[in-house]
């Protein structure tokens, strides 16, 4: 299938390493020149060998999108270089804390501040560029458990707000051709995750989590996720906005 990506350009945030990079990757087999940040110089200039190696154009710049004026940098940076802007993803996320009524205020709004917050004003800086082109695509990364309880309270309440925030967009930005997506990924087992680490520190514990909760008897890859990404970030969904795509295996129970 041709997904019609071939010379746009995509900026991925929190692209060094992990999901972010796979998907930068995947954009990159699919002709798209790459833009990536991260907080760690050498591990983006890891990757951008990797990229390299696929035949990319690639800028990277070290960042946190979380400081103020940062990620709107990073966007300005790509789009200035490449001359324009076609894909947004924030893919930069997590949280800290334990159970809701434990994990203090500072832990709710930091994992605010880099999963929702940071996103709003990474899209903020990438629409007027799409809108200069007539359209664009921005996909938040988001989780399961931004639409049903499981893990750390501030990293849920941090996800559902990302997904909002995707609708939200979706119904403003839709009359001018940008559309806005996220999605969902369950648990995804790549190197430097932290399924990895526990694999290494419990695997009769990881292997009775598979058992019970994972239906297809596997953990997710990166680059599964990221080719649901590419789709999304593809002329070939023209009809999709305000969609969140779970991407989990069957893992999640929410029917909603």
């Amino acid at each position: 299938m041709e997904l019609g990506l071939s010379g746009r350009v995509a900026a991925i945030t929190g692209g060094g390493r992990g999901l972010g990079l796979a998907i930068a990757t995947t954009l990159a087999r699919e002709g798209c020149r790459i833009a990536i940040c991260g907080r760690t110089p050498a591990t983006l200039e890891a990757a951008r060998a990797r990229l390299v190696a696929e035949g990319a154009q690639v800028l990277i710049q070290a960042c946190d999108v979380t400081g103020p004026g940062q990620v709107e940098a990073f966007v300005e940076s790509a789009a200035n270089h490449f001359g324009g802007l076609g894909v947004l993803v924030h893919n930069a996320g997590g949280a800290s804390g334990s159970g809701a009524l434990e994990t203090p205020d500072d832990a709710y709004r930091e994992g605010f501040s880099l999963n929702a917050l940071a996103g709003l004003r990474a899209a903020r800086a990438a629409v007027p560029w799409m809108r200069r082109a007539r359209g664009g695509r921005i996909i938040f990364i988001a989780s399961i458990y931004g639409r049903e309880s499981g893990g750390r309270a501030a990293y849920n309440l941090a996800k559902a707000a990302e997904i909002s925030l995707a609708r939200a967009l979706a119904r403003e930005l839709a009359p001018e051709g940008i559309l806005v997506n996220a999605v969902a990924p369950g648990s995804l087992m790549f190197p430097g995750s932290s399924w990895e680490r526990r694999r290494e520190q419990d695997p009769a514990g990881i292997e009775a989590f598979t058992r019970s909760e994972l239906p297809l008897g596997r953990f997710g890859s990166a680059e599964e996720v990221a080719d649901v990404v590419a789709f999304m970030a593809s002329d070939r969904a023209s009809l999709v906005t305000g969609a969140c795509w779970t991407v989990d295996g069957g893992q999640s129970r929410s029917l909603i």
